[in-house]
């Protein structure tokens, strides 16, 4: 397994800008393409901690229609937001 982990969404360009910027400098991480891969209630909750999150809303894409449509930034409860991530794999 590769030291180096991205999640990454082909369709999304800051996605794939991240993926070309990490090989142009001699990288190859795994790629996992979280959309057709999900990831877990874990995976998610360890990011959020490596990444020094204090809330997994830092994690979501707030302009993503499904966002507004379950109410999520009136959610307060943190295993509702990564549940909602689980469920709606592209509010990551």
């Amino acid at each position: 397994m590769s030291e180096l982990i991205i999640l990454h969404n082909p369709r999304c360009s800051k996605s794939r800008q991240t993926l070309q910027l990490l090989q142009d400098k001699g990288y190859t991480p795994e790629v996992i393409e979280y959309l057709k891969t999900p990831i877990d209630k874990m995976q998610i909750a360890n990011i959020i901690e490596l990444l020094g999150f204090s809330s997994a809303r830092q994690l979501m894409r707030k302009g993503e229609d499904a966002y507004k449509e379950q109410k999520l930034a009136k959610e307060e409860n943190e295993t509702a937001l990564i549940q909602a991530m689980i469920n709606t794999p592209k509010l990551i």
